[in-house]
């Protein structure tokens, strides 16, 4: 387990609770001071947790242990059925697609999937989608339409894969025509930000009539060491570049991009993801009773105006 430097006092005392427990028999001393270093854990895990900077944050929502999306369909999508391909080019294990329910609600998946070991994560190609992976995003959300099925997106990826091969193969193109098909969807889209969302490499699946983030993701134009490489030639100043993006989910719920900010066990999903993965479930579930309510038409302008309202200004 990967232990980020904010979090070294909450595991030295969590490891000195385990090590009292194995010696636990008889002695009631013991056993109070295991409760006394417990509610010292609790109270330490608040106090740091609750006076994270941005980039603490982004070391949060890339945590290695974090769970990924492969592990939100298991928990939240019963008999999900994967399907592959884009029908032109080839399958990219990078993006998940596929059909499920959630509770009595029959919904169209698409996920951006990192990985978890070495082998997986070069397979899935780090979470980074190739053009096909967007080509076979869009044919599920054909199919979702045509069935008349909700679709659920979730979101995790550092950005589309910037590779001569993938641009050769159209992926600015694949992006552009994803995000316009998303906004002629006639059913209801819910994105949910699990992890990190890059660029337009996110938003490619992310155009719904309601975003969620759950309180550890991050959601940006650029990750903080591009920007920094980009405004000071110098990739270590990403933490500096993190504050001046505001991309944590407080920040982009300030700003109204997201609507609904989706609660974390304490200390982060990494700690309990069961918890991460049910409070996801009920957060897409309430919303979803909420959207089926719209007509198609409803839908379709309610979405529209989410995002044409982004950016908009006023000047006194």
């Amino acid at each position: 387990m990967k232990i980020l430097d904010f979090e070294k006092p909450i595991y030295e005392i969590d490891k000195k609770i385990q090590e009292l427990k194995k010696m636990l028999g008889e002695d009631s001393q013991l056993e109070e001071e295991i409760a006394n270093l417990e509610r010292r854990a609790r109270e330490l895990k608040e106090k740091i947790y609750k006076n994270l900077n941005r980039w603490q944050k982004v070391q949060l929502a890339r945590h290695p242990d974090r769970p990924h999306a492969v592990g939100y369909i298991k928990g939240m999508i019963q008999d999900f059925i994967e399907l592959h391909g884009d029908r032109n080019f080839r399958d990219d294990p990078s993006i998940i697609t596929g059909l499920g329910f959630i509770d009595d609600y029959k919904v169209a998946i698409i996920a951006e999937e990192k990985g978890r070991d070495t082998k997986e994560k070069i397979w899935r190609n780090f979470g980074m989608p190739h053009p096909e992976g967007y080509r076979k995003a869009m044919r599920i959300m054909r199919l979702a339409d045509k069935f008349v099925m909700p679709v659920i997106t979730l979101v995790d990826t550092p950005g589309a894969f910037p590779g001569i091969g993938a641009e050769e193969r159209g992926q600015a193109q694949a992006i552009a025509e994803s995000i316009k098909l998303m906004l002629k969807l006639r059913v209801p889209v819910i994105t949910a930000i699990i992890g990190e969302g890059g660029s337009g490499g996110a938003l490619a699946i992310a155009v719904a009539n309601v975003v969620l983030a759950l309180r550890y993701s991050i959601y940006s134009v650029i990750s903080p060491e591009g920007c920094a490489s980009i405004l000071w030639r110098d990739s270590t100043r990403a933490s500096e570049a993190a504050e001046a993006l505001k991309l944590t989910a407080e920040d982009l719920f300030e700003f109204g991009i997201v609507d609904e900010i989706v609660e974390e066990p304490p200390g982060g999903a990494h700690w309990d993801p069961h918890v991460a993965v049910e409070n996801l479930k009920v957060a897409l579930l309430k919303h979803l009773k909420s959207l089926l309510r719209l007509s198609p038409e409803e839908l379709k302008k309610q979405r529209m105006a989410k995002f044409r309202s982004f950016g908009v200004f006023a000047e006194k």
